[in-house]
């Protein structure tokens, strides 16, 4: 391409030919690829658009892979390529396996991912469970991509929440050593009101009970003084509901590299030294923020506080980094932590809740200002999924203990339709887990849409290990196979969407978009199934031939480059592609 446009344009700047794009049209019946070049040609070169895209045709009609090209619109090029072409591409996925659509793009970059983050004073509940998996599949895309990527989650294990789950596991306790109190009576004695009511924690009770007996309560089982057993409960409350969630995101087939804990951050004094940091840079002052409209920010005060010029750095307004008492707010202590991630990564990805909408620009601003601009964040956000069954809504409510767990939802579904289902939409969508609909074999449900082209291909594959014998049908085989008898529309047409995946790819990943992933999968499979539809109708356009070996061949080397593609495109999104169907 670039040749042919230094040809037609002699003389073009260097960066107007770096420019050019060759991508695939919106329509495919426009071609296989079109090009912007003229466009980009047209000014430096003092011509009009539509005169070099006619030159620019006739140069491309002479190139060897180019079957025809023609001029569109004020200035594009469509192209379609020779059969050859794509028949090449079934051997380059032969050939390159696993490792298809993989890129360099990314290469030299360190991106880290925190994602699920969830407080640990509960379950995982269907509420933390999109920015799991979305978290989870970015990573593996931006791997395959070919960035460094490290996943983090933060335990949230300081503050006001932890508290309250100190001392609902007390009473879980007491009551696990036979002191008859309920939660009515209990209450009052905690600082905020007995917050989280759950069953879920009966057994962390007992299991504090069985290792300490009596000895956290006084002598009759009443309370005892929190110095004596307070620190204990909360240790071992924190550990047997992170072992929980540990398990819970095992189950969704997630694991981290990384578990931050948040008291830590603050023991370390990272958060005093980001602040300290910040304050050698001129970025904070002592001053009275406007009183907010709207609901009131847990940062505001009337009194002087401690501020950061984050409006300096693109926010909209200041933000406090420490009250009027001296004590931190919550946005110095994540500074703190941004802070440690950012000493080893290049760029700071959080997934996060819709409801964390404000927080972005003035991380961003702290970000920016702590590393003079060298690291950039950015934030993915997930709304809320709505569940379904019987066509009515499922009720969550972590505190009353009534929400559905994300092991619920995990042994109604599996592991891989919640898991593709939570892709299928982009995160900032709304969107609606319907129960029955995921477990429906039926093309309405793309979970079993895209399973069910995957298995049809193995299961044609099983067939012609036993027509042709198993040695035939390995990839190495087919890919030394005569590929020339791909040439009706329907076949070039799949191997056209698959030598779209790598640029599918590396496009989710530059917009941290791994739902598309999803609906490429979807796309291809719809592609399959309407092959393997014809077949009926066109016995030429069957995959297996017991007389005409060569034929057949040909053809179960484009069934195994499907369902090769397909393996790699459900491997980003976490997803395990069946053998078969039962």
């Amino acid at each position: 391409m670039c040749e042919a446009l230094r040809s037609v344009v002699p003389g073009l700047p260097e960066e107007v030919v770096q420019r050019v794009e060759v991508t695939p049209p919106r329509d495919p019946s426009h071609g296989h690829m079109a090009t912007n070049a003229a466009l980009l040609a047209a000014k430096p070169a003092k011509r009009k658009p539509a005169d070099i895209a006619a030159e620019l045709v006739l140069k491309l009609a002479e190139l060897p892979d180019v079957d025809h090209a023609e001029a569109a619109g004020p200035g594009f090029v469509n192209m379609t390529l020779k059969p050859h072409v794509l028949q090449g591409i079934a051997k380059a996925v032969l050939e390159t396996g696993e490792a298809y659509g993989r890129s360099t793009m990314g290469q030299g970059t360190r991106v880290n991912v925190e994602y699920v983050s969830a407080n640990p004073t509960g379950p995982m509940h269907v509420g933390h469970c999109r920015g799991a998996v979305v978290g989870d599949a970015l990573a593996n895309l931006l791997q395959a991509a070919g960035f460094g990527v490290t996943r983090e989650y933060y335990i949230n294990d300081a503050g006001t929440q932890v508290v309250a789950l100190t001392w609902a596991t007390y009473w879980r306790y007491l009551q696990a050593i036979g002191t008859q109190i309920d939660a009515e009576t209990f209450s009052p004695l905690t600082p905020n009101g007995l917050q989280y009511q759950g069953d879920y924690l009966i057994p962390v009770g007992e299991s504090i009970a069985a290792k300490h007996g009596r000895a956290l309560a006084n002598e009759d089982g009443s309370p005892a003084d929190p110095s004596v057993w307070f620190e204990i409960v909360r240790r071992e409350a924190l550990e047997q509901m992170m072992a929980a969630i540990r398990m819970d995101l095992e189950a969704l087939g997630i694991s981290h590299e990384v578990f931050a804990s948040e008291a830590e951050t603050l023991a370390s004094g990272r958060v005093d030294a980001a602040i300290a940091r910040l304050e050698s840079k001129g970025l904070l002052y002592e001053g009275v923020l406007e009183p907010p409209k709207g609901k009131m920010p847990e940062d505001w005060e009337a009194r002087p506080q401690t501020l950061f010029r984050s409006t300096d750095f693109g926010d909209d307004q200041d933000r406090a980094l420490r009250k009027s008492d001296g004590t931190n707010t919550y946005f110095a202590n994540d500074i703190g932590y941004h802070a440690q991630k950012a000493e080893n990564s290049d760029v700071l990805i959080d997934v996060l809740g819709a409801d964390h909408g404000g927080y972005v620009s003035r991380m961003r601003a702290a970000i920016s200002a702590l590393t003079d601009g060298k690291t950039g964040f950015e934030v993915v956000m997930c709304q809320i999924v709505r569940v379904v069954k019987n066509g009515e809504p499922v009720k969550m409510s972590k505190r009353a203990g009534t929400f559905v767990t994300l092991r619920d939802l995990l042994d109604e579904v599996g592991r891989d339709a919640v898991r593709f289902t939570m892709l299928t939409r982009k995160a900032d969508a709304q969107m609606e887990f319907d129960l029955d609909a995921v477990v429906a074999q039926t093309r309405d449900n793309p979970v079993f849409y895209v399973q069910y082209a995957h298995a049809r291909c193995r299961s044609v594959l099983r067939s012609a290990e036993t027509m042709f014998g198993a040695d035939a049908v390995t990839p190495d085989a087919l890919a030394k196979a005569d590929l020339s008898g791909l040439s009706s529309d329907v076949e070039l047409a799949v191997l056209h969407r698959i030598a779209s995946f790598p640029r599918s790819v590396e496009a989710a990943a530059a917009a941290r978009e791994p739902h598309r992933i999803a609906t490429y999968c979807i796309d291809l499979a719809s592609d399959f199934h309407a092959l393997w539809n014809r077949g009926r109708e066109d016995t030429t356009l069957r995959f297996l031939h017991e007389n005409d070996r060569e034929t057949s061949l040909a053809k179960l080397a484009l069934v195994y480059t499907i369902a090769g593609t397909l393996r790699c495109a459900l491997t980003i999104l976490g997803v395990v592609p069946v053998e078969e169907m039962r």
